[in-house]
């Protein structure tokens, strides 16, 4: 799938949610049953590091930012480590 571009194709922000919506309620359902999935399931996901960045990413997903893309990517991301060249063996 291409990358889509609102801005540089000119859409309104209207057309734009047309365009996006149903792909977006489908991303959005599908995180949804997970959620509910790891709700039901045996144990406790709270001190889980990654449950952490979930709930992150869903915070920032509800700023008000035009940044969310971009802050994601870095609550996903590892810190930037300047040794990562000998860590690899690269």
């Amino acid at each position: 799938m291409e990358p889509r571009d609102a801005v540089s194709s000119g859409l309104s922000a209207c057309q734009t949610l047309d365009r996006e919506f149903l792909q977006m309620r489908a991303w959005l359902l599908q995180v949804a049953a997970s959620w509910d999935r790891i709700d039901r399931a045996e144990g406790d996901v709270g001190d889980d590091p990654r449950w952490g960045q979930i709930c992150q990413a869903v915070a920032t997903l509800t700023a008000d930012r035009s940044d969310r893309a971009r802050r994601l990517q870095e609550i996903f991301s590892l810190p930037y480590d300047p040794q990562w060249r000998n860590k690899y063996g690269i």
